[in-house]
């Protein structure tokens, strides 16, 4: 496994062409490749803290931070997506475990939360979130709410 490039930046700090990255592989992933019609840019990544993956200078992998009380009462972790072709080599894991560690860092709070499409709940269970809620449809793909508690 190559050594991932992490970096995690604010709204302001990101570049012209390192959001155009961002917002083509969260379409690339989201609305392409799930076949999935919806508002992507949806007025929280100004307040996010945005998580960027890069291997030889290309964006891979991506999560948005959102401060506690933006949209859950906790921090959340949202838009996790790894590249497909970079899929099955563990930078998945990696990317979550970097975005929690950077939510520590700049939030405080309870819990982190997520809204976890249903498919990928037991990768969730085994980074420490816990299942918080039944099913439910968005964007007509079934998630779930998650929670992983504040250590301490």
């Amino acid at each position: 496994m190559q050594d991932m490039q992490w970096s995690c930046l604010e709204f302001g700090s990101l570049s012209g062409e390192l959001l155009y990255a961002v917002l083509q592989l969260r379409t690339a992933v989201f609305v392409i490749e799930q076949n999935c019609a919806y508002q992507d840019m949806d007025g929280y990544d100004q307040a996010a803290v945005h998580v960027t993956g890069h291997l030889d200078g290309k964006l891979v992998c991506y999560a948005r931070l959102l401060p506690p009380g933006s949209k859950y009462a906790g921090a959340n972790i949202g838009r996790v997506i790894t590249a497909m072709k970079f899929r099955g080599g563990g930078y998945g894991r990696q990317l979550m475990s970097v975005a929690i560690k950077y939510c520590h860092q700049h939030f405080s709070g309870d819990a982190i939360t997520l809204s976890a499409q249903q498919q990928l709940e037991d990768f969730y269970l085994s980074m420490g979130f816990v299942t918080v809620s039944e099913p439910y449809m968005e964007d007509g793909i079934p998630h779930i709410e998650m929670l992983m508690n504040w250590p301490g």
